[in-house]
């Protein structure tokens, strides 16, 4: 068996291109003829490998890097008929996908040795025309977050540099009128943002889509109907506990396989955010591809709630409310406009 690793050399501190002859030595033990190439700056390069890798024959394909990374190796053979498997090694900022999964997000070797335990578990990926996601598919002005923070400071501050610009962000916000057209019915009018969901790790946060299932065929579909911003804040507290925030009003929640969507008004942008990145404009149609590529896996921990004792995403959590509550506070009228 032939692994190839596609793996970002300047993600993580460097630290997978420091590791990466011990990477290939624990794929060795794991069964494989392993070896490697550094993405570079081309547009789309580990895209264009992970399909050159498939093409050729290689029966593993390891994404080791951020979010960006892995959504490119998707993108190269999800649309292949014959597919390889493919092993997860994160070195990003969030490594939403890493976390769904239970790979460990702070220790390179620990997570490729997560393939010596030879589990797997076919996953569904989303089908966005024709692009491809495996965690987030989202639309509207809450969803731009992703755009404005720069990449440098992601990777020096992490989840701060979320708060800091969602803080900044929020008081912006305003709704779009959208036609979304699901499984189980039709939505038309005003909301802030919506997402389709695959897993339950969104942002580094695990209460968004707290009942996400990763091979069911289905997104998890959210429509947040408001734009005012207090109760925009009211919905990220009840977010933030226990996931509360599905039952709300203010918010459409259910299941579906496919999502049609379309800004109502001809002079207005809807982007697309695919897996934190622009994915293009609506019109655009979402499908779920069940259990589509089949992924290593830390099955023993899977089924554990990690957010609870999660302490960073704790601090995290609390220093985005107290933000909030200083924002309410100062810059808000009762009705929820800024002053």
């Amino acid at each position: 068996m032939r692994a190839r690793v596609i793996y970002n050399p300047t993600s993580g501190k460097e630290l997978l291109k420091r590791h990466l002859p011990d990477i290939l030595m624990i794929l060795e033990e794991a069964g494989y003829e392993a070896s490697a190439y550094a993405t570079t700056p081309e547009p789309n390069s580990a895209e264009t490998e992970a399909r050159r890798a498939a093409i050729d024959g290689f029966d593993l394909v390891v994404a080791a890097g951020g979010d960006g990374t892995i959504n490119q190796v998707i993108n190269g053979i999800a649309p292949l008929e014959k597919r390889p498997r493919v092993g997860i090694i994160p070195g990003g900022t969030t490594n939403d996908y890493a976390r769904a999964l239970k790979i460990p997000r702070n220790d390179v070797l620990e997570a490729a040795r997560v393939m010596l335990k030879k589990q797997t578990l076919k996953i569904d990926v989303g089908q966005a025309d024709d692009h491809y996601f495996i965690n987030i598919g989202a639309g509207g002005y809450l969803t731009e977050l992703t755009y404005e923070v720069p990449s440098q400071l992601k990777s020096i501050f992490g989840y701060l540099a979320y708060i800091v610009k969602g803080a900044e962000m929020l008081p912006r916000v305003k709704p779009i009128n959208m036609r979304l057209e699901y499984d189980d019915g039709v939505y038309e009018g005003e909301a802030s943002m919506f997402f389709v969901g695959l897993t339950n790790s969104v942002g580094g946060f695990e209460t968004i889509v707290p009942d996400a299932q990763l091979d069911d065929g289905k997104f998890s579909l959210i429509i947040v109907k408001t734009a005012n911003l207090v109760e925009i804040l009211r919905l990220i507290v009840k977010l933030l506990n226990g996931g509360k925030h599905v039952n709300d009003a203010g918010i459409i929640y259910t299941k579906t396989s496919e999502l049609n969507v379309a800004p109502m008004d001809e002079d207005v942008r809807l982007m697309m955010n695919l897996d934190g990145e622009y994915g293009g404009d609506a019109p655009m149609r979402f499908k779920a591809l069940p259990q589509h590529i089949e992924f290593y896996v830390n099955l023993d921990e899977m089924s554990e709630d990690s957010y609870a004792g999660d302490n960073e995403m704790k601090e995290v959590s609390d220093a985005f409310v107290k933000e909030m509550e200083v924002l309410t506070q100062e810059d808000l009228n009762e009705d929820g406009k800024i002053s």
